[in-house]
């Protein structure tokens, strides 16, 4: 699968096998995104999401095959890659004893933001996550959803091409998680590809152009979320798709 000028995303016959497993976390897996999108990476626990992404935001080396972040490849562009590239992780990853404006500043400095630009980007993102009124608040005494606002904050700081979201609105209340979802819309709209998991499969049908399903190691289906649920029998929503495709057993 060739990579095209217009892929934020190229991954090729991609393998990653852990020390000691007996099967590849990531098994010859295909997959292309277009710019502009926002796409939906859904499977059970144990699929190969976390490795995939992981890869592709240069944490984990592969075992064999090739991956391309905005026609970088993973390997040899990293350090280009990741100044292209924004996460927000599933876990809340800030310093709790610091406020949201340090947690920003800090974060700033170590993106290396040009100095005289740094104190706008932090209102524009404060004010964005709607926290400009408690930004010099300790951390530690925010709810979870503002936590999870300001995790949102810093990933998008620098501006990137590209924002993998890991379960960006996971335990929240449901005016963060819409706050959240507004601003993503936002983003995306402003050209920012995004690419998301979640297990909120209502919040994915409604937020995603394109959904890929993956199951041990590789994908199963891919598609805009209408599409993929009218080729399914039975199916009338995406949670009942996904759990046609990837069965009722649990995966703990």
């Amino acid at each position: 699968m060739a990579s095209k000028q217009t892929d934020a995303i190229c991954v090729n016959n991609l393998v990653k096998v852990y020390r000691g497993a007996q099967s590849a976390a990531v098994n010859k897996l295909n997959l292309s995104i277009p710019n502009g999108q926002i796409f939906g990476l859904l499977g059970p626990n144990g699929a190969g999401k976390t490795t995939l992404i992981s890869i592709l935001c240069t944490l984990l080396r592969p075992t064999s095959g090739s991956a391309s972040v905005c026609g970088l490849d993973v390997v040899r562009d990293a350090t280009a890659i990741r100044k292209m590239i924004g996460l927000v992780p599933q876990d809340i990853a800030l310093y709790q004893t610091l406020t949201a404006r340090e947690n920003l500043r800090y974060f700033a400095r170590m993106l290396r933001l040009e100095k005289h630009h740094i104190e706008a980007r932090l209102e524009a993102c404060l004010d964005m996550v709607g926290l400009s009124s408690c930004a010099d608040r300790r951390v530690d005494t925010f709810s979870g959803g503002m936590k999870r606002r300001v995790n949102l904050a810093v990933a998008v700081l620098h501006e990137p091409k590209i924002l993998f979201l890991d379960e960006p609105t996971v335990g929240i209340d449901a005016q963060s998680r819409n706050l959240i979802v507004d601003r993503l819309r936002d983003l995306n709209q402003a050209g920012m590809t995004l690419i998301y998991t979640s297990h909120y499969m209502e919040e994915v049908q409604t937020l995603c152009s394109t959904v890929a399903v993956i199951d041990r190691g590789h994908v199963i289906a891919a598609g805009a979320p209408q599409s993929l649920i009218a080729e399914h029998e039975g199916c009338h929503n995406l949670d009942q798709l996904f759990l046609t495709l990837t069965g009722k057993q649990l995966r703990d």
